[in-house]
Order: C-alpha cells, then structure tokens, then sequence
C-alpha cells in the first residue's frame, strides 16, 4: 500500500494541486484511491474537487467525530467518489478546532488512567477502518504548519513527498521541515520518509540547477522537475476538477506544454508506486528531466 502526504511549510507551491493531480494519477494507473481532506483552508482538496458537501454543516458526520471517537456512523460512509477510482473524506471547519479537540480526550484519558496518543488517531481510525482492504494509495492532503494536524497525518501515513519552489527560500522550508520530521521521529518514534522533493515552477537558471544539486547532494530523490503551469491550475481551480479532466474536457485543443506537465506528474506517481511495490503501468522515462 502507498500511503503519503504532500507537505510544505511555504504557501504557495502547489501542495493541494500536487495531491490532486498525483490522486488522479494513480486512479488512472488502475489503483483504488483516497484522498483525504486535512486542510483547513477554504483552498482545498474540497474545493477543488467540488463535491456536494457543506463543511460548515456541524450535524454532519465528519473526520473530526471519527478522530476524538464520536462518529455518527461508519467510517465507510465519509468519502465521496469525485473522479473515477478517487474517493474523497472531505474537509470540515471541525478540523479549525481539531487541537483542543484531542487534548479534551487526552485529559479526559488521563483522568481515567488511560493512555492516549493525540498525534495517532488518524492512523487509529484508518486501521479501524480496514481501509488497506479496500485502497492501494492514501494521499493526506494536511496543513503546512507543525500541529496535531499535520502530525496526525505524518503518522498515519508514514511518508510525505516535498513540492518546493526552486529558491532558496524553498530550500530552507525543506530544510525546516526535515528539522520537523526529524523531531517527531523522536519524540513519537515512528519513521517518517521523504518519497519525493518535486521543483515547480522550474526555469531552469543556473542558481536553480545549483540548489537542486545541493538537494540531491544531501540525499532527497528528485524524480522529476515541473515548470511554470499557473494557467492549467488556474483553470483547474476555476473548473473545479482535475488537471486531467480540465485538459480532456474544457481545453478545445490540446497544448503541448500542458501534456507534458501531465506526462511528469505521470512518472512522478510510477516513482511512487514503484517505492510502494505496486505494479505500475510504462510510462515516459525514468531519469530526472527540466521542464521549461
């Protein structure tokens, strides 16, 4: 099973648009996928998919009731199918209060003489669930930021691949968040991975090819390089659906460049499956390529 989260402490680098896309990827490979929900922003997997769903409705059932152990019903019946082989657990503006949520549990744990685990529900309610018997990938799309949220999701899921802009200010969040992975490993002892570091928005300047190669001298894979495809997600965005969908079904032609940002999101989830041991269909090459 191939399970991760996109994850970036800098805005702005396409890790929604990076779940997406590598969920419908992996769908169109053949595999059962769920994405789910985990940020808190009105910009979200939710949003972009566009389910009928009311995130503000607090009657609801929702992942928030599963993860402190109130549900209104079963875990099966939160995701919603939203494009073929991708089912969603949408987000909730439960998830704003998630923290004091889990330290309620906790003390109430506590109190009892019980031990509680704020940071393991999400991996709780998906073994729970017997989730790995019905999907081969789970994508967290999480929060960037250190908090109960992003560390429900670290582990639960075990691995996170890295969007970042070519900068060096994206060079530092990556080195902020290994300093983040590096002290929940140790404070939870559970390992966490780094599948992938994916460059976006790359041109293909010398300073940029310098900071890849400082990224790759210190151990991260680099499967492939994406450049600048503001448009397509934009347009993404706007039609609420998938970079696949709104190039098959809302461009009346087909543009190249749009093809082969498709074609490097491709190999990028073959890397992935690959890493998970799940079959994968050919596609494209394997060597680290510049998209300009």
């Amino acid at each position: 099973m191939l399970t991760y989260a996109p994850v970036s402490e800098a805005g702005g680098v396409g890790k929604t648009s990076t779940a997406a896309t590598l969920a419908v990827s992996h769908a169109r490979a053949g595999h059962d996928v769920l994405a789910i929900d985990m940020d808190t922003q009105n910009g979200s997997l939710t949003y972009l998919f566009g389910p009928e769903y009311d995130r503000g409705d607090p009657e609801a059932d929702n992942l928030v009731r599963h993860l402190v152990g109130r549900p209104k019903g079963a875990f099966a019946d939160l995701p919603i199918e939203v494009e073929a082989g991708v089912d969603l657990v949408p987000s909730h503006n439960m998830l704003e209060d998630l923290h004091e949520f889990l330290l309620n549990e906790k003390e109430q744990a506590e109190n009892f003489g019980e031990a509680y685990s704020m940071y393991g529900q999400l991996h709780r309610v998906l073994s729970g669930a017997g989730v790995r018997d019905d999907y081969d990938v789970v994508v967290v799309d999480t929060a960037g930021k250190a908090g109960p949220i992003l560390y429900n999701a670290l582990v639960a899921v075990r691995n996170v691949v890295i969007p970042f802009e070519a900068t060096a200010k994206g060079q530092e969040s990556i080195e902020g968040l290994d300093d983040l992975v590096d002290g929940l490993e140790a404070s939870i002892d559970v390992d966490v991975g780094v599948l992938a570091v994916v460059p976006v928005g790359y041109k293909d300047t010398r300073d940029q090819r310098e900071i890849l190669d400082e990224i790759r001298g210190s151990g991260f894979p680099i499967p492939v390089v994406v450049g600048e495809r503001g448009s397509l997600m934009e347009g993404c965005w706007k039609q609420q659906c998938s970079p696949y969908r709104y190039v098959e079904e809302h461009r009346s032609r087909k543009r190249e460049y749009e093809l082969d940002t498709l074609d490097r999101f491709d190999r990028l989830a073959r890397h992935l499956e690959r890493e998970a041991g799940l079959p994968t269909p050919e596609t494209g090459t394997d060597e680290p390529e510049v998209s300009v």
